[in-house]
């Protein structure tokens, strides 16, 4: 790539984001500069528009500039399964429909394995696991996307560009 056709440069700034499940939808946050991840919280789920507001109200507490979403892979399927709707398809249903819902744009995210991963960071701190671990999922699936994202990478199309 020429030094004409650099990819313009990426906007730094707070980064929600969610780990959506059936029952609860953890939150994390990321420092302005990309430099640090915590877990925010444990929304557990109600209706959709009052998960869809409760991340408004986050997005707009911690002035977030865009919202990760974490889509997780889908292992392969038993050819009997093949007409069920897979996770990743609701949870891109899902995230659309936040899209449409936020004013910030919002990215899809591999997450597979990301509980996991969370168990195992807690457990390698002596920390106690906590009843709910879907924040800390959050964090690992918005760890992840940053470790993606260094300052000279463009960022993948969002599901809503604002």
């Amino acid at each position: 790539m020429s030094e004409l056709e650099q990819p313009p440069p990426v906007v730094r700034g707070r980064l929600l984001a969610v780990d959506q499940g059936d029952r609860y939808i953890g939150l994390a946050l990321c420092d302005g500069l990309w430099l640090t991840t915590r877990p925010l919280l444990v929304l557990e789920r109600s209706s959709k528009a009052e998960d869809f507001a409760a991340i408004n109200a986050q997005i707009a507490k911690h002035q977030v500039v865009a919202v990760i979403v974490g889509l997780p892979t889908n292992p392969e399927r038993a050819d009997d399964e093949a007409e069920m709707p897979t996770r990743a398809s609701t949870v891109r249903r899902w995230a659309s429909r936040l899209a449409a819902a936020i004013s910030v744009p919002l990215y899809l995210w591999e997450e597979q394995f990301s509980s996991i991963e969370a168990a195992d960071l807690i457990a390698a701190q002596g920390s106690e696991r906590p009843d709910r671990i879907d924040a800390h999922a959050a964090a690992v699936i918005l760890q992840s996307f940053i470790d993606a994202h260094p300052l000279s990478v463009a960022l993948p199309k969002p599901v809503k560009n604002i």
